[in-house]
């Protein structure tokens, strides 16, 4: 749906309305216009769509600020942008002023191009067909010691590129190419969207101006294939469950010349059998025996880096005390955290007879109650 009406009315909220504020209008909207509730109502259906429309965006922070400020502009009125004779279409009531728009050409005020590319569908695009490429997102499992200190590991990512039998031009080696005539080897055509006209790339030559007189078998006309590509990221110390990292030019290519899209990784720590994470600080379980908790002892404890340090186990210690080994955990920013190992004592669950008397004594003498 072309961008023609003001998704605050569709909700019937104010244009400063909260987030929970727009949940619980398109909630109870939603559920009045549902189309499974409105059976012998045939506009229910259209009514929903708008509904779900305006909430897609009015409940994304940053496809509404975008909205707000296309809104700003006058770009949406109750009514939407209509045509002025044989000219440019003007907006109802005054604002800005359209006649042809390439979403490309709204890249530069404040990215309201990124919305108009999201109502209408797709990528931003460039003049002349050419058409960035997609960016992609992936997931990569880390190991919690890289996602700690940080590292380098390769990943595998899906993604296009040029044909190399025909170079990405879609032609079969030989074949001659013409200028399309479906866009007069413009590249792209126009498409109405209510009041507007919105460029795409052309269906007829993928945006290239020209079509072959043989398609390439390779590729069957496309002028790209789709590959696996092996690419070696950087993981930044003090990396969270869930926290992404953008590497630009590293996603499909674009088509026409335009830039390669990026590569969006999304990582996902892998527990360790060892260690835990608490914010900045990593925590470990170390158990001792009986006699070690009694009379103290030094224990070899491993650290994120694979080394070890050695703890100093003072006589009496309690099962679940922990002790604190300074700048072993965690680094971000320059600062690293602490390792937490807390103590554990195995109790044996049986005794003998000769061992059971001797710990009998024993309590005896510390005149310990049993």
């Amino acid at each position: 749906m072309a961008p023609q009406k003001d998704y605050y009315q569709v909700l019937g909220v104010a244009d400063n309305a909260t987030p929970e504020q727009i949940k619980r209008a398109y909630r109870r909207l939603a559920k009045k216009y549902h189309p499974d509730a409105n059976l012998d109502d045939k506009t229910s259906g259209a009514k929903f769509k708008e509904l779900s429309e305006a909430n897609s965006v009015l409940s994304d922070a940053a496809k509404r600020k975008q909205y707000d400020q296309l809104k700003k502009y006058g770009a949406f009125t109750g009514g939407g942008a209509r045509r002025s004779g044989g000219g440019p279409s003007a907006q109802q009531g005054g604002g800005m002023r359209f006649e042809e728009m390439d979403l490309g050409d709204m890249g530069g005020i404040g990215g309201l191009g990124d919305l108009f590319s999201s109502i209408f569908g797709g990528e931003r695009k460039r003049r002349g067909g050419a058409e960035r490429g997609e960016s992609v997102e992936t997931v990569v499992s880390i190991p919690l010691r890289v996602a700690a200190l940080g590292g380098k590991v390769p990943i595998i990512v899906p993604v296009t590129e040029a044909c190399p039998t025909c170079g990405g031009t879609g032609a079969a080696p030989g074949a001659t190419l013409a200028i399309c005539g479906e866009c007069h080897g413009t590249g792209n055509v126009s498409f109405g969207q209510g009041g507007f006209s919105v460029k795409r790339p052309c269906p007829a030559c993928r945006g290239r101006g020209r079509v072959a007189s043989q398609r390439c078998g390779t590729c069957a006309g496309a002028g790209d294939v789709r590959v696996e590509k092996r690419v070696m990221i950087t993981v930044p110390p003090g990396t969270d469950n869930g926290s992404k990292i953008r590497l630009k030019g590293q996603g499909p290519r674009g088509s026409g010349g335009a830039e390669a899209g990026d590569l969006v990784v999304n990582f996902q720590v892998e527990p360790d059998r060892f260690f835990s994470r608490e914010g900045m600080d990593v925590s470990c379980a170390v158990t001792i025996n009986v006699a070690q908790a009694i009379l103290g002892t030094k224990l070899k404890v491993r650290t994120l880096d694979g080394k070890h340090v050695v703890l100093r186990i003072p006589p009496g210690t309690q099962p679940g005390r922990k002790f604190r080994i300074k700048g072993q955990g965690v680094e971000k920013g320059g600062v690293r955290g602490d390792q937490l190992v807390e103590i554990g004592v195995d109790i044996p669950a049986k005794l003998t007879e000769e061992q059971e008397a001797f710990v009998r004594k024993f309590a005896e003498a510390a005149g310990l109650k049993h």
